[in-house]
Protein backbone atom coordinates (compact mmCIF):
# COMPACT_ATOMS: atom_id res chain seq x y z
CA UNK A 1 0.00 0.00 0.00
CA UNK A 2 1.29 3.30 -0.79
CA UNK A 3 2.51 5.75 1.80
CA UNK A 4 -0.45 7.74 3.23
CA UNK A 5 1.40 10.78 5.22
CA UNK A 6 1.16 12.99 2.22
CA UNK A 7 -2.62 12.21 1.48
CA UNK A 8 -3.14 12.96 5.24
CA UNK A 9 -1.27 16.51 4.88
CA UNK A 10 -3.05 17.09 1.69
CA UNK A 11 -6.06 16.20 4.07
CA UNK A 12 -5.47 18.13 6.81
CA UNK A 13 -4.80 21.67 4.96
CA UNK A 14 -8.27 20.83 3.17
CA UNK A 15 -9.68 20.78 6.01
CA UNK A 16 -8.02 23.68 7.87
CA UNK A 17 -9.05 25.67 4.93
CA UNK A 18 -12.55 25.13 5.33
CA UNK A 19 -12.19 25.76 9.21
CA UNK A 20 -11.13 29.38 8.07
CA UNK A 21 -13.86 30.11 5.61
CA UNK A 22 -16.54 28.56 8.07
CA UNK A 23 -14.97 31.28 10.87
CA UNK A 24 -14.05 34.59 8.57
CA UNK A 25 -17.51 36.05 8.90
CA UNK A 26 -17.49 35.81 13.07
CA UNK A 27 -17.33 39.11 14.66
CA UNK A 28 -14.63 39.99 17.09
CA UNK A 29 -17.22 39.08 19.47
CA UNK A 30 -18.50 35.76 18.49
CA UNK A 31 -15.06 34.91 17.60
CA UNK A 32 -14.09 35.54 21.37
CA UNK A 33 -17.29 34.55 23.39
CA UNK A 34 -16.95 32.80 26.53
CA UNK A 35 -18.83 29.42 25.86
CA UNK A 36 -17.24 27.53 28.60
CA UNK A 37 -15.69 23.71 28.04
CA UNK A 38 -12.10 23.06 27.38
CA UNK A 39 -11.31 25.83 25.81
CA UNK A 40 -13.06 28.93 26.81
CA UNK A 41 -13.68 30.07 22.88
CA UNK A 42 -13.57 29.56 19.65
CA UNK A 43 -10.51 32.00 19.35
CA UNK A 44 -8.53 30.10 22.50
CA UNK A 45 -8.87 27.02 20.42
CA UNK A 46 -8.45 27.99 16.37
CA UNK A 47 -5.02 29.63 18.21
CA UNK A 48 -4.39 26.05 19.96
CA UNK A 49 -4.48 24.53 16.70
CA UNK A 50 -2.25 27.15 14.69
CA UNK A 51 0.66 27.49 17.56
CA UNK A 52 0.52 23.82 18.10
CA UNK A 53 0.85 23.10 13.98
CA UNK A 54 3.29 25.68 13.79
CA UNK A 55 5.50 24.46 16.98
CA UNK A 56 5.48 20.80 15.24
CA UNK A 57 6.61 22.45 11.73
CA UNK A 58 9.63 24.01 13.70
CA UNK A 59 10.23 21.00 15.97
CA UNK A 60 10.66 18.90 12.60
CA UNK A 61 13.03 21.31 11.21
CA UNK A 62 15.22 21.26 14.37
CA UNK A 63 13.97 24.40 16.40
CA UNK A 64 12.92 23.66 20.28
CA UNK A 65 9.54 24.67 20.61
CA UNK A 66 8.57 24.39 24.61
CA UNK A 67 5.81 27.54 24.37
CA UNK A 68 2.40 27.84 22.20
CA UNK A 69 1.40 31.32 21.93
CA UNK A 70 -1.52 32.30 23.93
CA UNK A 71 -5.44 33.62 22.62
CA UNK A 72 -3.76 37.14 24.05
CA UNK A 73 -0.87 37.16 21.71
CA UNK A 74 -2.77 35.98 18.44
CA UNK A 75 -5.58 37.91 19.05
CA UNK A 76 -7.17 38.50 15.67
CA UNK A 77 -8.42 36.21 13.62
CA UNK A 78 -6.40 36.90 10.39
CA UNK A 79 -3.42 36.54 12.51
CA UNK A 80 -4.23 33.04 13.79
CA UNK A 81 -4.99 31.69 9.85
CA UNK A 82 -2.33 33.58 9.44
CA UNK A 83 -0.08 31.27 11.46
CA UNK A 84 -1.66 28.45 10.82
CA UNK A 85 -0.90 28.76 6.81
CA UNK A 86 2.42 30.08 7.63
CA UNK A 87 3.03 25.88 9.48
CA UNK A 88 1.43 24.32 6.47
CA UNK A 89 3.94 25.72 4.23
CA UNK A 90 6.68 25.20 6.71
CA UNK A 91 5.45 21.26 6.62
CA UNK A 92 5.23 21.41 3.23
CA UNK A 93 8.48 22.30 2.46
CA UNK A 94 9.66 19.52 5.17
CA UNK A 95 7.67 17.12 3.87
CA UNK A 96 8.89 17.64 0.29
CA UNK A 97 12.57 16.73 1.94
CA UNK A 98 11.17 13.74 4.25
CA UNK A 99 12.85 10.14 2.77
CA UNK A 100 10.76 7.63 3.66
CA UNK A 101 13.28 6.07 5.81
CA UNK A 102 13.86 8.76 8.17
CA UNK A 103 10.04 8.35 9.14
CA UNK A 104 10.91 4.42 10.31
CA UNK A 105 13.14 5.95 12.88
CA UNK A 106 12.73 7.80 15.72
CA UNK A 107 12.08 11.61 16.20
CA UNK A 108 13.20 13.33 19.75
CA UNK A 109 11.70 16.56 20.87
CA UNK A 110 11.24 19.04 24.04
CA UNK A 111 7.47 18.97 25.25
CA UNK A 112 5.84 22.20 26.46
CA UNK A 113 6.90 21.27 29.80
CA UNK A 114 10.76 21.49 27.87
CA UNK A 115 11.03 17.82 28.64
CA UNK A 116 13.21 15.05 25.79
CA UNK A 117 10.35 12.58 24.13
CA UNK A 118 10.88 10.61 21.75
CA UNK A 119 8.30 8.45 20.24
CA UNK A 120 8.49 6.35 16.08
CA UNK A 121 8.61 9.44 13.57
CA UNK A 122 5.79 8.12 11.42
CA UNK A 123 3.53 8.13 14.76
CA UNK A 124 4.82 11.81 15.41
CA UNK A 125 4.04 12.99 11.78
CA UNK A 126 0.83 11.40 11.77
CA UNK A 127 -0.22 13.25 15.58
CA UNK A 128 -0.07 16.67 13.96
CA UNK A 129 -2.99 15.71 11.33
CA UNK A 130 -5.01 14.03 14.21
CA UNK A 131 -4.53 16.55 16.58
CA UNK A 132 -5.71 18.83 13.98
CA UNK A 133 -8.68 17.02 13.55
CA UNK A 134 -9.61 16.94 17.37
CA UNK A 135 -9.42 20.52 17.32
CA UNK A 136 -11.43 20.99 14.49
CA UNK A 137 -14.77 18.91 16.06
CA UNK A 138 -14.43 21.28 18.65
CA UNK A 139 -14.37 24.50 16.97
CA UNK A 140 -17.39 22.74 14.77
CA UNK A 141 -19.07 22.48 18.13
CA UNK A 142 -18.05 25.84 19.35
CA UNK A 143 -19.72 27.52 16.04
CA UNK A 144 -22.83 25.88 15.70
CA UNK A 145 -23.00 27.32 19.91
CA UNK A 146 -22.72 31.08 18.91
CA UNK A 147 -25.03 30.62 15.47
CA UNK A 148 -22.89 29.58 12.45
CA UNK A 149 -23.04 26.90 10.40
CA UNK A 150 -20.31 24.35 10.90
CA UNK A 151 -18.69 23.24 7.70
CA UNK A 152 -17.80 19.67 7.19
CA UNK A 153 -14.25 18.55 7.99
CA UNK A 154 -14.46 14.34 7.66
CA UNK A 155 -11.53 12.92 5.68
CA UNK A 156 -14.34 10.93 3.91
CA UNK A 157 -15.69 14.28 2.35
CA UNK A 158 -12.46 15.55 1.62
CA UNK A 159 -12.12 12.20 -0.29
CA UNK A 160 -15.44 12.45 -2.23
CA UNK A 161 -13.96 15.55 -3.57
CA UNK A 162 -10.71 13.87 -3.99
CA UNK A 163 -12.15 11.65 -6.23
CA UNK A 164 -14.42 13.94 -8.24
CA UNK A 165 -11.18 16.00 -9.16
CA UNK A 166 -9.80 13.05 -10.23
CA UNK A 167 -6.88 13.27 -7.61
Amino acid sequence: MKDDLFSLYDYNKWANARVIGSLRPFSPEEYTRELGGGWPSIRATFVHLAGATDAWAERFGGKDVTVLPTPEQVPAFEDAATLLQGAETKLDAFLATLAPEKTAGAFTWKNLKGEPKTAPFWAVLRHVVNHGTYHRGQISSMVKRVGGKAIATDMVVWGIEANEKGR
